[in-house]
């Protein structure tokens, strides 16, 4: 069982920063890959970026490349998500998730574990 702690979200003007983190506990793979994803009030869940944790290489979705960057640190056991020059069509509730087959996929039905989401609002 995997367990995943989200935190970090928050209101930030258009064109500011925010740093989510995701904290992993419990068992997993020794290759697997931490997902990003957001989902806005109506609309579905969608892929934003994904790393694998094994080699460090990551993947965006075009709507967020350049602007945001997957990264992590294996002392603590957490992912980050570092969000740039935001915009208000990034706001929505963002989730970490685990795919636990060590290919990076952007589809939600390969992750198997969901942290609890978090909550970011850029307003103009």
């Amino acid at each position: 069982q995997v367990q995943l702690v989200e935190s970090g979200g928050g209101l930030v003007q258009t064109g500011g920063s925010l740093r989510l983190s995701c904290a992993i506990s419990g068992r997993t793979y020794s290759s697997f890959v931490m997902g990003w994803f957001r989902q806005a009030p109506g609309k579905e869940r969608e892929f934003v970026g994904a790393q694998r944790w094994s080699d460090g290489s990551t993947y965006y979705a075009d709507s967020v490349k350049g602007r945001f960057t997957c990264s992590r640190d294996n002392a603590k056991n957490t992912v980050y998500l570092q969000m740039n020059s935001l915009k208000p069509e990034d706001t929505a509730v963002y989730y970490c998730a685990v795919d636990q087959t060590g290919h990076i996929h952007t589809t939600k039905v390969w992750y198997d574990y969901w942290g609890q989401g978090t909550q970011v609002t850029a307003s103009s």
